[in-house]
C-alpha cells in the first residue's frame, strides 16, 4: 500500500516504494538528474503518473498562475515566426490560455539537458509546448513524451519521433507546384536554394522540385540544388554561386520567402532585373514576399491557420482527448505575383543549342 500524507497527496517515499528505488533515486529523477538508468527513470515516471504526484514547485504554479502553453522558436527574425506566432496568439486569445515564447537560436538557450528541461516544463506548470522550426534532438522530445507533456512541432529542423504530433503544409506539392509554374513559362534551367538538408519540410520541397522536373524530362543538376538556413543571407550567397556558373540558371526556386528576399538584395546590387533576367518564386507566403519590389511570386502556406491548430492540437492533448492523426496538414497554393516571366530570348536552354 502506498504511503500518503495529508488528504491523498502522495509522498517521494511513497513514489520510491511504488517504483522499488530509494527516496533520493525520485528526486534525481524530478530533478531531471542524467545519472540514473533508463529502465529506472522509466519505472519512477510511471509511479509518479500511477500516483498522481507532483513536486511542490508544481503545486504552487498550478494554484498561483493561468493555464500557459510554451512556444519554443528556434528564431524570431523571420515573418515566418511572426506568422506562425500571431495564429498562436489569436487562438490563445479565444481559449483564455497565456502565451510564453523561449528562442532556442542561441547556444546559450540549450544548457539545460534534456531530462532537466522537460522536469522544467512540468515544475512551472505549463500545459505543454509548441515547438516552430526548433532544433530540439529526439532524445528532448522522447524526455518530453516520457513525462506525458503535450507537444506538437511546426516544421521541425530534425525529424521528430513517430510518436510526436506535427503540424505542417503540403510541401512536397508547393515545391511542384512552385517549379511547375517555371517550366510551364519555359524556364529549363530552375535551380532550387532550400533550407537545413535534415528538415522535413525542406526535404519535401526539393523532392517536389525535382519530380517536376523529371516529369518534364528536365535533368536535375547537382550543382543547381544549394541547401543552407532558412535566412537571406543563403540567398546572397546562393546567387552569387549560382551566376559564377558556366550556365547559370534563368529561374530559381527559393525554399523560403527569406531565402528569395536575400536573392532579390543581391539580384539589385548587381544589376539583374527579375523577372527580365531571371525568374523567383519563393515559399512561405509572408507580408514581406507581397510587399517586396517586385512583388514575389511564392508559394503559400497557411502559416497563422498552422498556430492556431498547433495550439488546439495542445489543449486537446492536455485534455486528455484522442487525436484523429498524428499529423496536420494543411493545403498550400501558388499565387503569381511579378517576379516571374518566360526567359529572356538570350538565354539558351538545355533544349536550344546555343547560337
Amino acid at each position: 500500500m502506498s504511503i500518503v500524507q495529508g488528504p491523498g497527496r502522495p509522498t517521494l517515499a511513497a513514489v520510491a516504494r511504488e517504483a522499488g528505488v530509494s527516496s533520493p533515486t525520485v528526486s534525481k529523477v524530478i530533478n531531471g538528474r542524467e545519472d540514473v538508468a533508463e529502465s529506472t527513470r522509466t519505472r519512477v515516471l510511471a509511479a509518479l503518473e500511477h500516483l498522481g504526484y507532483q513536486s511542490p514547485q508544481q503545486r504552487k504554479h498550478a494554484e498561483d498562475h493561468p493555464a500557459i502553453v510554451e512556444v519554443v522558436f528556434d528564431s524570431l527574425y523571420s515573418a515566418y515566426s511572426v506568422e506562425v506566432l500571431n495564429g498562436v496568439l489569436e487562438q490563445a486569445a479565444s481559449a483564455d490560455v497565456q502565451v510564453l515564447i523561449d528562442v532556442t537560436g542561441h547556444p546559450a538557450a540549450m544548457t539545460l539537458s534534456p531530462e532537466r528541461r522537460a522536469q522544467r516544463i512540468l515544475d512551472e506548470g505549463r500545459l505543454g509546448l509548441i515547438v516552430v522550426t526548433s532544433g530540439f534532438s529526439t532524445a528532448q522530445l522522447s524526455a518530453f513524451r516520457r513525462r506525458h507533456i503535450p507537444v506538437v512541432v511546426i516544421d521541425p529542423l530534425n525529424p521528430p519521433p513517430s510518436e510526436v504530433v506535427s503540424v505542417g503544409a503540403t510541401n512536397w506539392a508547393g515545391g511542384k507546384a512552385a517549379t511547375e509554374h517555371l517550366l510551364e513559362l519555359g524556364h529549363r534551367r530552375i535551380a532550387y536554394l532550400g533550407g537545413p538538408e535534415s528538415a522535413e519540410c525542406n526535404q519535401a520541397r526539393l523532392h517536389g522540385y525535382m519530380a517536376a522536373l523529371m516529369a518534364e524530362g528536365v535533368q536535375v543538376r547537382p550543382d543547381y540544388v544549394i541547401l543552407d538556413k532558412f535566412r537571406p543571407e543563403h540567398g546572397i550567397r546562393g546567387l552569387k554561386t549560382l551566376m559564377a556558373l558556366p550556365e547559370p540558371p534563368t529561374a530559381i526556386f527559393a525554399g523560403s520567402d527569406s531565402i528569395g528576399l536575400g536573392v532579390l538584395a543581391e539580384a539589385r546590387r548587381h544589376g539583374m532585373r527579375i523577372p527580365e533576367d531571371l525568374s523567383l518564386v519563393g515559399f512561405d507566403g509572408t507580408y514581406q514576399a507581397e510587399q517586396s519590389i517586385p512583388a514575389l511570386t511564392t508559394v503559400t502556406q497557411p502559416l497563422q491557420e498552422m498556430g492556431r491548430a498547433a495550439l488546439r492540437t495542445v489543449l486537446r492533448q492536455a485534455n486528455g482527448e484522442e487525436l484523429d492523426s498524428q499529423r496536420v496538414e494543411l493545403a498550400t497554393h501558388l499565387v503569381v505575383r511579378e517576379s516571374t516571366a518566360p526567359p529572356a530570348a538570350g538565354h539558351p536552354t538545355p533544349d536550344a543549342p546555343r547560337p
